[in-house]
């Protein structure tokens, strides 16, 4: 037992609360680690002096006790190594983060149901199939229960065998300097029992592998990359435990015409530069087919014209976003004769002012 006041090897003052002394633990656990001073013998004994601190500090009783009697308030209790139930939180400092494997909660008894593991896998849909919805068929290779022992891994009419190595507890005690670490028996993998007649099935393991065909619906408008949860379709779990989910990445294939913005459509539209000048009424391209949009008189390269309505449908929302048609104004490669007199008439006559689209669209309705 150290000799030092306690409240004085951690730091604090002796009103200090439970989470004050945890953190000022903590500090001097990860300062003084033997595994941070090797060879470090003086590291070493503050680590342990500021280990057999926490311990009493910690525990409401023995705290109560030292201080009102100090040391001796506590009896001859030597500081004999790491109990889970106090250093469970600071697992990461003496378990895995030094390389001690099963120091706290590796140790835990493998006698409860454990959840099975989730399964993940991808479908590739079209455009279409997304804007209206569908349904897929997959084939899922997965660990589910065996039938013949009910999971349990036991041949008809056998029992499990309390495992001799470690008494049915599940765990084993090894010692490492003034360590003590709890770990997971290696002979029955921390479960406390063994099988000697095991099921011809599974042959004990208490799982075989099948493979199942599951329907996934996928709603109309989900967006590429979504995630679709089917619960308790992942692996089966061990001893009674629940099954996994299975989780299906949904993958979207690009339009060649549409552009997709949330629920929205975008499309580009080609009109030439006359009936763009003069008005016109096209047909364009929509997810249900065709149709009408009417480009007012003037329209600029770049303008847009929204059919509303016709986007996707809104996940989650009712309605359906709008298609935005982008105009593309082209200019004629190649003019008639009428149309290049009328035009050349147009220019010489207005030259580079305004209005000059206005004129042409004039003479091009009174040419009829």
């Amino acid at each position: 037992m150290s000799t030092r006041d306690y409240y004085e090897v951690l730091g604090v003052a002796r009103g200090a609360s439970r989470e004050e002394i945890k953190s000022a633990y903590r500090k001097l656990a990860v300062k003084y680690h033997p595994d941070r001073n090797p060879g470090d013998a003086q590291a070493e004994e503050m680590f342990k002096e500021a280990s057999e601190a926490y311990a009493v500090l910690s525990d409401a009783d023995k705290r109560a006790r030292y201080d009102r009697f100090g040391p001796a308030g506590l009896g001859e209790q030597p500081f004999t190594g790491f109990d889970s139930s106090v250093f469970g939180d600071f697992a990461d400092i003496l378990g895995n983060l030094f390389g001690f494997e099963g120091f706290f909660g590796g140790g835990r008894r493998r006698t409860g149901p454990d959840r099975g593991s989730d399964l993940r896998t991808a479908i590739t849909i079209s455009f279409a199939e997304m804007a209206a919805g569908v349904e897929r068929v997959l084939t899922v290779p997965r660990e589910e229960s065996c039938s013949a022992c009910d999971g349990s891994g036991l041949a008809p009419g056998a029992k499990a065998d309390t495992c001799r190595s470690c008494g049915g507890r599940g765990q084993v005690r090894v010692s490492q300097g003034f360590f003590t670490m709890v770990r997971p028996c290696p002979h029955c993998g921390g479960a406390g029992k063994v099988i000697s007649n095991p099921c011809p099935e599974c042959r004990g393991a208490g799982r075989v592998e099948r493979r199942r065909q599951l329907k996934v619906t996928v709603p109309a408008g989900i967006e590429d990359g979504t995630r679709l949860r089917l619960v308790g379709e992942g692996e089966a779990g061990l001893r009674g435990g629940p099954a996994g989910d299975l989780y299906v990445v949904v993958r979207v294939e690009p339009h060649e015409l549409f552009v997709r913005d949330g629920a929205n459509l975008h499309l580009e539209q080609e009109i030439s530069a006359f009936r763009a000048a003069l008005g016109a009424e096209l047909e364009v391209p929509t997810l249900d087919g065709t149709a009408k949009l009417k480009v007012p008189a003037g329209a600029q390269p770049g303008d847009t014209v929204v059919l509303r309505g016709k986007g996707l449908r809104r996940l989650q929302h009712s309605g359906r976003g709008d298609l935005v048609v982008h105009l593309q104004v082209t200019v004629p490669r190649k003019l008639t004769a009428k149309q290049r007199e009328l035009v050349e008439a147009v220019v010489a006559e207005e030259g580079d002012r305004p209005g000059v689209f206005r004129r042409v669209r004039d003479l091009i309705e009174g040419s009829g």
